[in-house]
């Protein structure tokens, strides 16, 4: 074992064990978040219209306000941007992430207070490399680089004390001046907003570097691979960095790219691990290399709320602690966490997996989705079907998204995709077969809907020309970071925008 893994391992040692008693007892250590979170906060100004001071049980805070979205607290985020103190969250907030989650052009900023960067976003980074190095402990992911392929940011327009970027940014930016010679890469080339200077930019000063470790959403980092590929004219990444052992990834699901990612690292013992790290906080880490479940971090200064989506959208939707859920069942989150939300709706579903320790799997967006029909289609089913589709026709999917095709007198609704593959199928009308086959195994209310064609017609698939969603994002703005294509799009905005630039193409 590498001395610097002993002397890590004696600092994860604690932490691991606070780990474990969050497992083993996480209805305790969630009342303790909630209660420290009203106590800090009842002297702003949000915390004294809602008299936090007299809160003593969850019960009664559910009953002071409802759950909240962005519109209900974006005046008051623009007060704190402007310098207000003490409004949401005690004190001054100078950082803001910038929401890039979709492509809509409305931007959200998302209050990034020095309790989170600390408690939550840099301990996530930290637990990480702890869960890590407990599982392979022999591993030498700390004797080199790591790369970091993260957002920009730049000053925002509303004074020079207040600054956003993409939540990957933010960190970076404040983070301990030490963590500079663990990275690869000049931290100006890093935080660079034109993506494509970035990728080459950053090729030029890490091509030559040890290499052990990557960081970033896996669409993004995969473009990246690619162009060193092509700068050094090999196909196996490790011709490039022999030492490379994790991927460290999030953003959007991994199980499309998962294998392109294994043809262009040619190496059984890479290790992939994933993490939930948002702009609203950093919630979750895969513990088991076996499984792709990730363990909920109970301990970073979020309060989690779980509304059932069965309930999602009505007036007064039931929500549930963690002590209350159940497995299987889709949920949207909502958090009140130290960075000043306060009963906020993420906007991501997730189901539980396991209990003690509680285990999660994102399985869509609230707002993407499809369910036109009543057939209430999410990514979770879509991805698990594109991917059998994929093993049977000997195909491999870029990237993909999909929209309703509502009815018309002459013909009937249905759903309209359109894929960028990496490698074509070899039958496409036994990959719309299989996809629409598995989709219906997956879902009974699309399987009704579909059943003899009478509400829904069989899905009309295209094959986009190579580089069309990398246009299109182009096009946007939208290029690197957080950013990504949206999976699945209740009405036509995307693929009508789509289906036009391919004609260009």
């Amino acid at each position: 074992m590498p001395i610097i893994n002993s002397i890590v391992s004696w600092f994860n040692e604690s932490r691991m064990s606070k780990i474990d008693l969050m497992q083993k007892y996480p209805e305790q250590v969630q009342k303790e978040t909630f209660a420290q979170l009203i106590d800090f906060a009842k002297n702003t100004e949000w915390g004294k219209k809602y008299d936090y001071k007299s809160i003593e049980k969850y019960s009664d805070y559910t009953s002071r306000f409802q759950v909240q979205d962005y519109e209900n607290i974006k005046n008051d985020v623009s007060r704190i941007r402007n310098g207000e103190k003490d409004i949401l969250w005690p004190g001054e907030i100078k950082w803001f992430a910038k929401s890039s989650g979709t492509t809509n052009d409305k931007s959200k900023f998302i209050p990034v207070s020095n309790e989170s960067l600390e408690q939550t976003h840099f301990r996530g980074g930290k637990d990480v490399i702890a869960i890590y190095t407990n599982n392979f402990p022999e591993t030498n992911v700390l004797t080199g680089k790591s790369l970091i392929l993260g957002g920009s940011h730049q000053i925002n327009n509303f004074n020079n004390q207040s600054f956003y970027g993409d939540l990957s940014a933010v960190v970076i930016e404040n983070m301990p001046f030490w963590s500079k010679f663990l990275r690869a890469g000049n931290q100006e080339t890093i935080l660079m907003s034109d993506w494509n200077m970035k990728i080459e930019k950053m090729a030029e000063e890490t091509i030559d570097k040890n290499i052990v470790n990557i960081a970033g959403v896996p669409s993004w980092t995969l473009v990246f691979l690619r162009y060193v590929l092509e700068l050094k004219k090999t196909d196996n990444i490790l011709d490039v960095w022999p030492n490379l052992e994790l991927f460290i990834h999030g953003g959007v699901s991994f199980e499309p790219y998962k294998n392109q990612y294994k043809q262009i690292i040619a190496n059984s013992n890479m290790n992939y691990m994933e993490t939930y790290n948002a702009s609203e906080g950093f919630f979750a880490i895969q513990t088991n290399p076996n499984s792709d479940d990730m363990l909920l971090m109970l301990d970073y200064g979020i309060f989690y709320e779980f509304i059932p989506m069965s309930e999602f959208g009505t007036e007064n939707p039931k929500t549930l602690t963690i002590s209350e859920v159940d497995l299987n069942v889709n949920y949207a989150i909502v958090i009140s966490t130290n960075g000043g939300l306060w009963r906020y709706l993420i906007g991501d579903t997730v189901k539980f997996t396991s209990k003690y320790p509680f285990k999660i799997k994102i399985t869509g967006r609230t707002k993407h989705f499809i369910n036109a029909f009543g057939e209430e289609l999410i990514i979770d089913n879509a991805e698990k079907a594109i991917k059998i589709a994929c093993q049977r026709t000997n195909s491999t999917i870029k990237e993909y998204t999909a929209a309703p095709i509502y009815p018309q007198k002459d013909k009937k609704g249905g759903h309209e995709w359109i894929f960028e593959f990496e490698q074509k199928p070899n039958d496409i009308n036994y990959f719309i077969d299989v996809l629409d086959t598995v989709l219906k195994s997956l879902n009974s209310d699309y399987e009704a809907k579909r059943y003899m064609n009478l509400s829904m017609d069989t899905p009309k698939v295209h094959i986009a020309p190579n580089g069309l969603f990398y246009t299109w994002l182009n096009n946007k703005g939208k290029l690197g970071g957080q950013n990504k294509v949206p999976r699945l799009s209740n009405n036509r905005t995307y693929i009508e925008e789509l289906l036009i630039l391919a004609e260009t193409l």
